[in-house]
């Protein structure tokens, strides 16, 4: 099956084409609807393509850049470049395969009509993904379908991924070129997750917090793959982010799971929170690392549900140690490359890992 992010975008092109239906039917009675199919994939396959990056991804960068007195016309005027190539290019097609009585000319043409009707349909399609964007995509899922409008006890994975020194970045460069490189770093944790099946739930300050449902996270060590790929993304970007911010974001994570009680929170803002042991027990064992001068932390208890670690992975034990606020000690492990593959998820190994230890 396909991830959760992929279907979202396969039912956007898939509406971007119903419209294009539609159109036909209101409009144009009488014409081949799979004309009308062909024109609202190609128009709503452009403006995405836009809209994600994924051509003209360089200027689309710079006129965010601007403004907002200048950003605005310019994307209007992108949006609109793009449903005139769409259109051209739906056109070509539909008369390359006779479903079309007009000429060439004639079917790659852009009317009025069909760009006011066309930048309609996208500003409905580009909102709905903005929103996806702002809120999570497993999130902005359980909000349409009303999961949690009553709260869910269930079982989750938690990954806590805290920016090592940026209060100390913050003193030295001030606190919106602070706020950018947060930014930044935020945002490198995103392909990572999504290719993890991980959801990114919340920023608090300089602290990410990524979630699982605990068989998704269990399955293929998903939750540490993630930790490790995201580690490894910055690494391979390392001379570019010297030479953007003059240092590499050091990171701190922890990882932990159980039993959360999940629910949707809020009147004039909502959001799905968790509650229970487990959020708070990550957040304590994300703060035990500076003081064993480890940059990762995970639970022995959720390590033993791990079939086994990702090839060139260890866990090194660390003993058990009391927690604020919780009356049992807990054990933890750290995770460090150097691994035979397939060994145990409890073998030990020497440390070998470039993160952070102490802020």
């Amino acid at each position: 099956m396909l991830p959760p992010h992929r279907w979202f975008w396969v039912l956007i092109v898939l509406a971007a084409g119903a419209a294009g239906l539609l159109y036909n039917f209101i409009f144009a009675a009488g014409a081949s609807p799979l004309a009308g199919l062909t024109y609202g994939l190609c128009m709503g396959g452009a403006v995405l393509a836009f809209d994600r990056g994924l051509i003209l991804a360089g200027l689309q960068a710079k006129i965010r850049r601007w403004p907002a007195w200048a950003y605005v016309p310019a994307a209007e005027a992108a949006y609109v470049l793009m449903i005139a190539a769409g259109c051209a290019l739906g056109g070509a097609v539909v008369w390359a395969l006779g479903l079309t009585e007009d000429n060439l000319s004639t079917a790659t043409r852009l009317t009025p009509r069909v760009l006011a009707y066309s930048l309609g349909v996208s500003a409905m399609l580009v909102f709905v993904i903005r929103m996806r964007d702002l809120i999570g995509g497993e999130v902005f899922v359980n909000f349409m379908i009303g999961r949690y409008h009553r709260p869910v006890e269930e079982e989750r994975i938690f990954l806590f991924l805290d920016v090592v020194g940026s209060t100390a970045f913050a003193e030295a460069h001030g606190d919106l070129r602070a706020q950018e490189y947060l930014g930044a770093v935020f945002a490198a944790l995103a392909e990572p997750v999504r290719r993890h099946n991980g959801s990114v739930d919340d920023y608090i300050g300089d602290l990410a917090m990524i979630t699982w449902p605990m068989s998704r996270g269990l399955a293929d060590a998903k939750c540490v793959s993630c930790l490790f790929a995201v580690l490894d993304r910055i690494e391979a970007d390392a001379e570019a982010w010297k030479a953007r911010f003059g240092t590499v974001p050091r990171l701190r994570a922890a990882l932990h799971g159980g039993s959360v009680v999940t629910a949707e929170v809020g009147v004039d803002r909502h959001k799905i929170a968790y509650f229970g042991d487990a959020v708070n027990v990550t957040s304590r064992i994300e703060a035990l690392c500076r003081p064993l001068g480890v940059g990762i932390l995970i639970s022995q208890d959720l390590l033993e549900r791990l079939d086994r670690l990702p090839a060139g992975i260890r866990a090194r034990s660390l003993g058990s140690h009391a927690l604020r606020g919780r009356g049992a000690p807990l054990a933890v492990a750290t995770l460090e490359r150097g691994t035979v593959l397939g060994e145990p998820a409890n073998a030990t190994a020497p440390a070998g890992l470039r993160v952070a230890g102490a802020r």
